[in-house]
């Protein structure tokens, strides 16, 4: 592709550094408000012409994005999903049909993004935001589906107008942008509400700011325990979802259920917390993107989400989460318990520094036999030294301190027995590492 006037280089990685110069910030920068980019998806038209799925909360959004996508596939819909962080490669975070965009596709979108942006000053966020919804254009979709990236009422995917919008959970993060307690937290995601317009709330117990602001806009909130919820049978699950007034999928406002489910592919009993949001969400949009049983059946076994609890064929067993906040943790530690018995557990340990990492070893500290702190790239990142401190300071040994999670994951493979399992864990950046040391795809 030939280099285009005034521009920069128009290879993707070309374009990536651009958008990592054109904010202050930088690529972690990050600056909440829908002015700039408000203005810019004016500018290049953009528009929704088919149902657009809004996902936020504090954990399990992306599992919830990677089951409608896929059950919204197994109905033969043309899907589009839009996610952040990416693992190994941009590509990721805009897919179609469960397909990766390719270069091309990226890059003349950020070209149509950049010469519609006029002076706007755009974080890395807001012009992939854009540039994602500017290939979801040109694919005839019947669907969308976005990931907010951080909080919700701010954020650039809310600029977008949602036919459903769901809030998985509510829990402590980006404190510094969102608040200091789940009252202002919620707030923020229930941003991504609407008048008039299905709200999904994965949270069985959602703070009361949540529930204010969707009463205050008239939004159509559905609860968790209240209007939809599931329950954990011994070898399957079952979905329920209670119509409101007015009718449900077929016009009346009997409940409905569905037994009989075989547990969702992706592993942990949070899963299917997330399942049922997603489930709550294609019956309150049934007349839009009607599916089948089997389509739900099938889209749930095939369903696929690197480095959500994931356990890697092999001894000793490798086990990657992204969990970076404490209520993630606790999660990762329950699900730690459920797997069968291991002697040792050896923990390739990263995070970033702006994270609750006391937060973190609490709910992890005793499921943990071997700590290897290390450092991530970037400056946002906690130094192995840092978290050894933290580790220290709780009176817990620390078995070695490594300059990358690489380092610290071969550490661990030569000194583990065949019957242990070694967890990388505490960032994206730190499952990145061990994919590209293990050499695995995301």
């Amino acid at each position: 592709m030939p280099q285009l006037q005034g521009l920069p280089d128009a290879s993707l990685d070309g374009w990536l550094a651009h958008l990592e110069a054109l904010h202050p910030r930088g690529s972690a920068g990050i600056e909440l408000g829908l002015e700039r980019v408000a203005a810019v998806k004016t500018r290049l038209g953009q528009r929704e012409t088919c149902p657009v799925i809004l996902i936020g909360g504090t954990n399990g959004k992306g599992s919830t994005c990677a089951m409608l996508e896929r059950i919204l596939l197994a109905a033969g819909y043309r899907v589009g999903l839009y996610t952040s962080p990416h693992l190994l490669r941009y590509n990721e975070r805009v897919r179609i049909n469960g397909i990766a965009a390719d270069d091309a596709s990226l890059c003349a979108a950020f070209s149509r993004v950049e010469q519609a942006r006029g002076d706007a000053a755009l974080t890395y966020f807001e012009f992939g935001t854009l540039a994602a919804w500017e290939v979801f254009a040109a694919a005839n979709l019947d669907a969308v589906i976005l990931e907010v990236g951080l909080g919700g009422r701010l954020d650039a995917t809310n600029v977008y107008q949602p036919a459903c919008a769901i809030v998985t959970g509510v829990d402590f993060d980006h404190m510094d942008f969102l608040g200091a307690d789940r009252e202002a937290i919620g707030f923020e995601k229930a941003g991504i509400f609407r008048s008039g317009v299905p709200a999904i709330c994965g949270d069985p117990q959602p703070p009361q700011s949540l529930l204010a602001h969707a009463d205050a806009i008239g939004a159509k909130l559905q609860l968790m325990g209240r209007d939809f919820g599931y329950q954990r049978q011994e070898q399957q699950w079952l979905y329920w979802w209670r119509p409101a007034v007015g009718g449900g999928e077929h016009g009346n406002t009997a409940a409905i259920r569905r037994g009989g489910l075989a547990f969702p592919a992706l592993r942990g009993g949070q899963q299917l917390a997330n399942a049922a949001c997603a489930l709550a969400a294609l019956d309150v949009l049934h007349h839009a993107l009607p599916v089948a049983m089997k389509d739900i059946r099938q889209g749930l076994i095939a369903v696929e989400l690197t480095g959500r609890f994931q356990v890697l064929p092999g001894r000793p067993s490798v086990v990657l989460d992204v969990a970076h906040n404490p209520q993630a943790a606790r999660v990762l530690a329950a699900n730690l318990g459920d797997m069968s018995f291991h002697p040792n557990t050896w923990v390739v340990f990263g995070m970033l520094g702006d994270k609750d990492i006391d937060g973190v070893i609490d709910a992890l500290r005793e499921r943990v036999t071997h700590w290897l702190p290390c450092t991530l790239e970037g400056r946002r990142a906690a130094s192995a030294d840092f978290l050894a401190g933290r580790l220290e300071a709780k009176g817990i040994r620390v078995a070695g301190k490594f300059d990358s999670p690489a380092a610290a994951l071969a550490w661990a493979q030569e000194n583990a027995g065949e019957d242990d399992r070694i967890l990388a864990f505490g960032s994206f950046l730190t499952v990145a590492a061990a994919l590209q040391a293990l050499g695995r795809s995301a």
